[in-house]
């Protein structure tokens, strides 16, 4: 069975029934927070009689209500005495309002993940300046502050527009916090500068390398303060000197001939360092070197909150080695779980939405292939006809999430929004070895389903041009549908493969579940056609909202 698993559910709920105590090496957090709503709206009081707050992909917020406070009196009760004493706290300053909902909700689940990191394992929240000192009161409050390593600066904006009242907000705050003393922590490095790269201004058959120097302040008592080939340390300076190693190693690098001997008799001599041994510069709190998301960057999913890939590499590059364990519980488009899987780390990602986990699985067969649905499960969503009703009776809009993942394909925009579909709940797209484009339509129904929807769909694939139109439903297609699907004809690709296919096809639930799949031509590798040049006119356009949509 695949260590990687993907969940479907509340994240609490999960962390209870499901990760074993001390079992993650790296968490990794992106909470959602409506940080573009009014600042002052969060923190006004609530009556509590509003209807229970529902999350909303795209749309997150946190509303004080019944529920809430509820939820408020439970972490109380049962977080342990510092949470209780910290949510007593933002209690008597922030009211009832929507940020005390807000940190009600993050407290119980923060207390989870303490308990299930490792001793040697440490946790990276990220927000943005809206919440970040009342979740380090309450990261404090539950690791406790001898566990706070760093508050790391992202720089998430470049733009230049003014504001007049305030500075422009740019950054966001990332909260690392260790488990215990005992926590795994990898260095990182940025590249060297112009200004260093010049130092190394010598070149011997081993590379570039400059000369550094073997001595250095303050006398010492032991070997590093010796003499050493007629040289004492100690007379060195104003205050003496000493060897930056013992004798032993000085001989060593003296028969690798490293060591530069000065022409003058009281010189000091040197040690060569080379280019290639040079890690870089050691990173500090302030990242402003991580390459941001164009909204017509490859990497880019449409997703509002997605961060950069390399963002997630370098922190979970930082706290794991291969092979260990990261859990994102509020994953989201899978960011972190794309960086793990590509760092060959095991994971966890948990998310609330069936939005969010059909995004991962496209995003993983786009970036990894097919084959990669073997080296993850998924757990918590429907297996069978009973659960998919259920769900579709629950939620529509979770069940179109829900079945566009069973033939991989992403939600329209539109969809993503809960917006006018203009009869299109998610889309395919076929892209062969010349970078020609063409969308398969999807549209799913849960409920009763009849020919005049189907009739609609022909009308859409035929006014957007697509390749294939697919319609996916719970209920057993009529036979004046199949009628109306045969009476469309079929596709045929120039050049993906001489065979034709459905213009449009109806697939039920059942048959997806049973291993049912869309009949159309093989793909061309998308990972290589985003490096393809780009294309221009229409073609540019298809292209550009293929990565975008």
């Amino acid at each position: 069975m695949p260590d990687n698993v993907l969940y479907y559910g509340d994240n609490l709920k999960v962390l209870r029934e499901h990760v074993a105590d001390e079992s993650v090496d790296l968490v990794y957090l992106d909470p959602p927070f409506n940080s573009n709503a009014d600042y002052n709206v969060l923190f006004s009081e609530k009556g509590g009689e509003k209807a229970h707050a529902q999350i909303q992909a795209f749309e997150d917020t946190w509303e004080w209500d019944q529920e809430a406070s509820a939820n408020f009196a439970d972490a109380v009760q049962n977080g342990g005495e510092y949470v209780a004493k910290c949510l007593l706290s933002f209690r008597a300053l922030l009211g009832a309002s929507d940020m005390l909902a807000y940190l009600a909700m993050m407290a119980p689940r923060l207390v989870e993940l303490s308990r299930v990191l490792k001793p040697t394992g440490s946790i990276f929240l990220h927000c943005d300046d809206t919440a970040s000192h009342y979740l380090k009161l309450l990261m404090d409050a539950v690791f406790r502050p001898d566990n706070f390593i760093n508050e790391i600066i992202w720089e998430r904006s470049q733009t230049r527009s003014s504001i007049s009242r305030s500075f422009r907000r740019a950054h966001d705050v990332i909260l690392f916090y260790s488990r215990s003393d005992d926590h795994k922590f990898n260095m990182q490095y940025r590249p060297l500068s112009d200004a260093s790269m010049n130092l190394y201004d010598h070149e011997d058959a081993g590379g570039k390398y400059q000369g550094v120097p073997l001595l250095v302040s303050g006398k010492r008592n032991g070997k590093t303060g010796a003499v050493w080939r007629g040289i004492d340390p100690n007379v060195r300076g104003k205050a003496g000197m000493h060897w930056v190693t013992i004798p032993a190693n000085l001989d060593e690098y003296e028969k690798k001939g490293l060591i530069l001997w000065p022409d003058k008799k009281d010189g000091t001599p040197r040690l060569k360092y080379y280019l290639h041994q040079s890690p870089g510069v050691p990173l500090n709190d302030i990242w402003d070197d991580v390459p941001l998301i164009s909204s017509s960057a490859a990497e880019s999913l449409g997703y509002p909150t997605q961060k950069p890939e390399a963002l997630l590499e370098r922190i979970i590059r930082s706290g794991s080695d291969e092979g260990d364990v990261v859990l994102d519980p509020f994953c989201g488009c899978g960011t972190a779980v794309a960086a793990s899987q590509r760092l060959d780390r095991r994971w966890l990602g948990i998310d609330v939405t069936h939005l969010a986990v059909n995004l991962i699985k496209v995003r993983l067969r786009d970036a990894f292939g097919e084959k990669v649905a073997d080296t993850y499960r998924v757990v918590g969503e429907p297996e069978d006809l009973a659960g998919a009703q259920s769900l579709a009776d629950d939620d529509k809009y979770q069940f179109q999430y829900w079945a566009l993942g069973l033939v991989g394909a992403r939600p329209h925009q539109s969809q993503q929004k809960k917006g006018a579909d203009k009869g299109i709940d998610g889309r395919l797209w076929l892209t062969d070895t010349a970078g020609e484009v063409k969308p398969v339509i999807i549209s799913v129904k849960g409920g009763h389903v009849t020919v005049s929807q189907v009739r609609d769909l022909r009308g859409v694939v035929e006014r957007e041009d697509a390749a294939i139109g697919v319609f996916i439903c719970i209920e057993e297609p009529t036979s004046p549908m199949r009628r109306e699907a045969a009476d469309a004809g079929f596709f045929e690709s120039k050049t993906l493969a001489k065979s034709k296919h459905p213009r449009l096809q109806i697939l039920t639930i059942e048959q997806l579940l049973n291993g049912g799949r869309i009949d159309m031509p093989p793909q061309a590798d998308l990972r290589s056609f985003k490096q393809a040049p780009k294309a221009k006119g229409k073609q540019a356009h298809k292209q550009e909202e293929m990565f975008n949509e």
